[in-house]
């Protein structure tokens, strides 16, 4: 796979700013993905010592949510750590991955942000628009927004709000375990983007695929070629 050449990566962090404000125009905040039979899972784990990256892409097949790729390189990250601008530092460390999937994807889940985010461009939207697929957030904690309280089952869910709109959703993946925050990244409503991380569950609280993705971004998932006919 190939990402779109939307813009230079080597730029200033407030060229970054202004990049992160013209795309989210861009994202697109509707849809519901069909005819899945692949879904991806991405990643990234940090060695902060030597100042590189090590990001994962695992594909799984759906519905059976068996591995078909894994996918990991590392390489230096070349800019600053900066909150709210980390998809500049992770993005293009995760496009070395991608570009070793040979198989289509049909949906991308991210361990990051989607809309919730500052500028409404997070790690989710920046692969979704540079990827051009249907791209869910999948955060273990909040960058942006607020809640209010959520039942303990399963699949129960409330918006996540920030300035009067919802960004996202506090979302109960298993029974009585702390919610992840789903919200949109790319070409995916709020309520399918729900579903899919629910449907997409192996009975943790993170989604497969990016469980997988953070397994194999630590050196815990061996790395699998496409099966070749």
């Amino acid at each position: 796979m190939e990402l779109r050449d939307l813009h230079p990566w080597d730029v200033s962090p407030r060229e970054a700013i202004a990049i992160q404000r013209r795309l989210a125009a861009q994202v697109v905040r509707e849809g519901e993905p069909r005819d899945v039979r692949r879904v991806a899972g991405a990643d990234i784990a940090i060695d902060r010592e030597r100042g590189r990256g090590i990001g994962a892409v695992v594909v799984l097949s759906y519905p059976e949510l068996d591995v078909v790729e894994v996918a990991v390189e590392e390489a230096p990250l070349t800019f600053p750590y900066i909150p709210g601008l980390l998809s500049f530092r992770e993005a293009p460390v995760l496009a070395a991955a991608f570009a070793r999937i040979a198989g289509p994807i049909d949906l991308l889940l991210v361990d990051g942000q989607g809309l919730a985010h500052p500028r409404r461009f997070g790690l989710a939207c920046h692969l979704g628009l540079l990827l051009d697929l249907p791209a869910i957030g999948c955060a273990k904690s909040i960058l942006r927004g607020k809640h209010g309280p959520l039942d303990s089952k399963r699949g129960s869910w409330v918006p996540l709000e920030d300035k009067g709109e919802v960004v996202g959703a506090a979302l109960r993946t298993r029974d009585g375990v702390n919610p992840i925050y789903v919200s949109i990244g790319h070409k995916v409503d709020l309520p399918s983007a729900i579903r899919w991380v629910l449907a997409c569950g192996g009975g943790y609280r993170m989604p497969e695929p990016t469980r997988l993705a953070h397994l194999a971004a630590a050196g815990k998932l061996e790395e699998r070629e496409p099966e070749r006919a």
